[in-house]
């Protein structure tokens, strides 16, 4: 009687520490935050409607999944580890946001609005991925902006903005706060651009 509870002891305790070692660990997601900006009182655009497009990837296919390099030829994803949404869809939101914000313009629309613009932003994406080098690790992120004439049709001006930014760890979680960072000084950069 003792040796068939103390068997049966022994084979919960196996079941316990097999399901326990078999259960893929818990999927961590980030988010770009929404950098905070000041409104901007003198604007040549404060009476015009911006439209902002859905960014594409020059290189890439933009999904939820984190990116990472070991070198130009070395690419992965991260498997318990994602942003919030497409990154594609993040970047027009955060857009958005930080120039409806800035007040540099009347108002400032997905391209999904039926309502008529002055201007159109486009955006290509170059790079957005974690970087890793040996010990170097970085949130590199290269962005392409074009503000063209909706009116016309013409082009008003071009710039690409490309950033690396030191991650404080090697892992997504890092790569998630340096990002952010990036996020932050591209949108100051892009209003200093579009006002000059």
């Amino acid at each position: 009687m003792r040796k068939i509870k103390l068997q049966y002891i022994v084979q919960s305790v196996l079941v316990m520490v097999m399901v326990g070692c078999t259960q893929a660990p818990t999927m961590q997601i980030y988010s770009i935050e929404v950098p905070k900006v000041s409104a901007i009182s003198a604007s040549p655009y404060k009476n015009k409607v911006l439209k902002v497009t859905f960014p594409y990837s020059i290189r890439e296919q933009m999904t939820e999944k984190m990116n990472f390099s070991y070198s130009d030829s070395d690419y992965g994803t991260y498997l318990n580890s994602e942003w919030s949404n497409n990154m594609s869809k993040l970047m027009q939101g955060t857009l958005i946001d930080v120039l409806s914000n800035s007040k540099l313009f009347k108002a400032v629309l997905a391209d999904t609005s039926t309502l008529k613009e002055n201007y159109r932003l486009e955006s290509n994406i170059f790079t957005f991925e974690h970087r890793v080098r040996a010990k170097d690790s970085y949130a590199d992120v290269s962005i392409q902006f074009t503000l063209i004439d909706a009116d016309t049709g013409k082009l008003v001006k071009i710039k690409r903005f490309s950033y690396t930014e030191p991650t404080p760890t090697i892992d997504a979680k890092g790569y998630a706060i340096a990002t952010n960072k990036v996020i932050y000084r591209l949108s100051q950069d892009l209003l200093a651009w579009i006002i000059r």
